[in-house]
């Protein structure tokens, strides 16, 4: 793939008022370097962000393959205040967007999302605004296109801009493919095939394939911009140990002697009980967040982590998207991850400040036969995915009177253990096939079951795509080599010096 640009074809109007806006202001760097100040409140760019900047605004496409935490969002938010039109964002979380907006608005920068979580009313409002003129930009789920007000109130904008974050979300081949990027492509040219910016800090090469032939670029019409991926100042280190009990004596040992705001991730919320109980026993005080928490109750852990200087969190991998904490020390996987994606994203949450920080995963044999078991809980085959539909259907009216244990009760008998039903009821709430939820009594089926959610090829493509990304993990843990070295090599990124993994140190 070559890192050539092509100048894509854009509306003279916009064309003309964005020189007028540079003649009016001074030369394009500074008045690039004016908005970072004035909005953002920053003097210097990181890495590469003022060229990929200047490349947007001159009316290129970028794709933006750069570490967690190194400012990819800076890269379109800053040319949406630049440019004359509307900015649209593509984002995957409702979460994240919820992160982003606040944190623009926080800046008196007139940005605005539309996703499931606010009310019909609100929804409206955001329409109308949107068709007024309003908003330099808007944040939405790929699903939101399928809407008819959505598209009748965007239709009625100059789009400026196109950004994908977390764009890897948009290949088949990505950790977290969602069905609805698949129409990128057919959204952009709805929307007048403008300047588009695809950004993610974890892209193999057939990702970045991936997401070109799905916005219908050939290899000239983008220029790819890759940071790499592993932040120097992060020290890599693994350690294997028989059992739990071992594995936990290790860690409270380290817990001891830590200095500054450290997260623990787990993959069961039962481990993380146990080790809490073993914190309190010892009387370290420390925060707990996972998602069987009441929703008000993980939004103040989230504050009380944010606000504090020297914080010991654990959580599972529910805790951690859109948290832009500069000073976390220390990130330790106490359970081995399911893929080399989602470990890089979560220990890309230390060192932001880029000063040295620890990244320490914990490994015992028995990790490997959980996540062969979560293999199995987030690949629900056709039938139990139409099943699942089928007793929704059946319930009705009366789907609101009924709890998790009650659905799971009546899809899987006995077996408690088996989580597919939560994999199901996330794949229909993302997907537009419900509304509500199951702890608010408010869980309502809304759409018909869409084809590609029971598509056997598609079942068994993704199965197969988390089967080789756990693999990869494990090739990770077991490695000999240096441990950056695999890290780059597995996202196809340049090489890079190392001397901080326990691999490197050791040799």
């Amino acid at each position: 793939m070559k890192n050539r640009a092509f100048k894509i074809k854009i509306d003279f109007k916009i064309l003309y008022t964005r020189i007028q806006i540079l003649a009016k202001k001074g030369n394009m760097t500074n008045t690039i370097h004016t908005t970072l100040k004035e909005n953002f409140g920053l003097e210097t760019f990181r890495g590469s962000q003022e060229t990929i900047i200047k490349s947007i605004l001159d009316g290129e496409n970028a794709m933006v393959l750069m570490p967690t935490g190194m400012g990819k969002s800076l890269c379109y938010q800053l040319p949406a205040l630049m440019l004359p039109g509307l900015t649209v964002v593509i984002s995957p979380l409702i979460a994240l967007m919820k992160d982003q907006v606040d944190a623009l608005k926080a800046k008196n920068i007139d940005a605005e999302y539309i996703n499931s979580s606010i009310t019909a009313s609100q929804r409206e409002a955001r329409y109308r605004a949107l068709r007024e003129g309003k908003y330099r930009l808007i944040y939405v789920a790929p699903e939101r296109f399928r809407k008819k007000e959505f598209r009748e109130a965007i239709r009625e904008r100059d789009i400026s801009l196109l950004a994908l974050d977390e764009a890897h979300c948009l290949s088949h081949w990505g950790h977290d493919f969602r069905p609805d990027y698949s129409r990128v492509g057919e959204f952009r040219e709805f929307l007048g095939e403008p300047p588009t910016v695809a950004l993610t800090a974890t892209a193999t090469s057939s990702v970045q394939k991936d997401i070109l032939e799905i916005l219908d670029l050939a290899d000239d019409e983008i220029t790819i911009f890759n940071e790499g991926v592993c932040r120097p100042n992060l020290d890599l280190l693994v350690t294997d140990h028989l059992e739990e009990t071992e594995k936990f004596e290790d860690l409270l040992e380290i817990l001891k002697k830590r200095k500054g705001t450290t997260i623990i991730y787990f993959n069961l919320i039962a481990s993380l009980d146990r080790f809490s109980n073993i914190l309190t026993m010892n009387k370290l005080s420390h925060l707990n967040y996972h998602g069987k928490l009441e929703p008000s109750k993980r939004r103040n852990v989230q504050k009380t982590f944010e606000k504090s200087k020297d914080v010991l969190m654990l959580a599972t991998n529910a805790f951690g998207m859109g948290i832009d904490k500069p000073d976390i020390r220390m990130i330790i996987h106490a359970e081995i991850p399911d893929s080399i994606e989602s470990y890089y994203q979560e220990i890309g949450r230390a060192g932001r400040d880029g000063l040295t920080s620890k990244c320490h995963l914990m490994y015992t044999q028995d990790d490997l036969a959980v996540q062969t078991e979560f293999l199995i809980w987030k690949n629900p085959d056709a039938n139990f995915i139409q099943k699942t539909y089928q007793v929704l259907e059946s319930l009705g009216q009366s789907l609101i009177s009924h709890d998790y244990e009650d659905l799971q009760e009546k899809l899987i008998y006995k077996n408690k253990g088996d989580h597919r039903l939560a994999t199901v009821l996330s794949q229909f709430d993302r997907h537009g096939v419900t509304t509500g939820s199951l702890p608010s009594g408010t869980l309502k089926l809304v759409e018909e079951l869409p084809d590609f959610l029971v598509d056997e090829t598609l079942l068994k493509d993704k199965a197969e795509g988390d089967r080789q990304r756990l693999i990869g993990m494990l090739n990770y843990v077991k490695t000999e080599e240096c441990r950056r070295d695999f890290i780059h090599e597995y996202f196809d990124a340049p090489p890079a010096t190392c001397g901080s993994c326990d691999n490197c140190l050791d040799g």
